[in-house]
């Protein structure tokens, strides 16, 4: 028996990494009219790192994130509108100035080992805000899956009302996919949802893997623009559920419209599984790394994958952008003495 699937849409949050978190308001008011048209019932807004993410470590916005929400508000008459919040990053007042702006849904990201830290975030969003809240596990990879669901039961103890299994690095086959997620179907009791990166080619197998695991929330990007090798393809995931008999309630051929139409002129290049983006996949390193790797190879003369691969035999995650470069003068340093 097939199920409802409810789509979260995150060109606007996921896909702000790819092109450096340069949206502008018209960009993130002709998107969310085309998702608003095509039925899409979440569209997530804001940087890349989530609100408050603006900065000199992950990257300046091109416009300030509350007002992208407030236009995608504005622009949004069947839509819901989300975003990110990663505790570290973006603050209590942050979460308050999303919501004022329109955001209906708020993301509490963390570690997949420190979802302690998203106790304060959580409870507000809910009890004060009133707002839709999910706790997004991210790098899942990284824990078994019982590590992921003991994280998941604190955020469903602070309120939580769907937890998310996220593979930020795009590392995951679907067998660990559904091992995680169906572990968490069966003991927690809130919605489970999955969100994919594409660095292995598997974003699509990846989130069939979590649907027939027991997930009903799966998260997609029009024209899989975002980190990395970016997400799930939307207008794909769509058509391929449609195809087994699952309800998203989003129109496909509006969909498309949206991806080819709109996104497609915005994108600094086509979303490719380069080998960059491979290794990230390869080596588990967050997706977001990407561009700060080019950018410090570049620097420092260095092959971007040999840094990448660094980094992941250091476990770094998501949040620790700056040790990038540092890795990457140790790498130079080392070549030096050694000649």
């Amino acid at each position: 028996m097939t199920k409802d699937v409810t789509v979260i849409e995150v060109a606007l949050r996921d896909g702000s990494h790819a092109i450096g978190h340069q949206f502008t308001k018209e960009d993130v008011a002709a998107v969310v009219r085309g998702l608003d048209q095509a039925k899409v019932p979440y569209i997530e807004v804001s940087h890349g790192d989530g609100v408050g993410g603006s900065s000199i470590q992950y990257g300046y916005s091109k416009e300030y994130d509350i007002e992208l929400i407030k236009t995608a508000k504005e622009n949004a008459t069947f839509s819901k509108i989300a975003c990110l919040l990663l505790p570290g990053i973006g603050t209590v007042e942050d979460l308050k100035e999303a919501h004022e702006a329109g955001a209906e849904m708020v993301r509490i990201a963390t570690h997949s080992t420190e979802a302690d830290v998203s106790a304060q975030h959580i409870r507000y969003a809910k009890e004060e805000l009133g707002m839709t809240v999910v706790g997004f596990l991210m790098m899942a990879h990284m824990v078994t899956p019982q590590k992921l669901l003991e994280q998941a039961k604190l955020m469903e103890s602070y309120g939580a009302d769907i937890i998310y299994c996220t593979d930020s690095a795009g590392a995951l086959l679907p067998e660990g996919v559904y091992d995680r997620v169906r572990n968490l179907v069966l003991n927690l009791n809130v919605p489970v949802g999955f969100h994919a990166h594409n660095n292995l080619g598997l974003a699509m197998a990846n989130s069939l893997a979590a649907y027939e695991a027991g997930a009903t929330y799966l998260d997609g990007s029009a024209r899989a623009l975002g980190a990395g090798a970016g997400n799930t393809q939307t207008e794909v995931m769509i058509a391929v559920l449609d195809k087994i008999g699952v309800n998203t309630g989003v129109d496909l051929f509006k969909i498309q419209d949206v991806a080819e139409d709109i996104l497609a002129p915005i994108m600094n290049k086509p979303q490719i599984i380069d080998r960059n983006s491979l290794t990230l996949g390869y080596a588990g390193v967050y997706s977001s790394f990407n561009l700060h790797a080019k950018r410090a190879a570049e620097q420092f003369d260095l092959d971007a994958r040999e840094l990448l691969i660094e980094c992941g035999k250091r476990k770094t995650v998501g949040g620790q952008e700056d040790i990038i470069f540092d890795i990457a003068a140790e790498l130079a340093a080392n070549r030096t003495n050694e000649s």
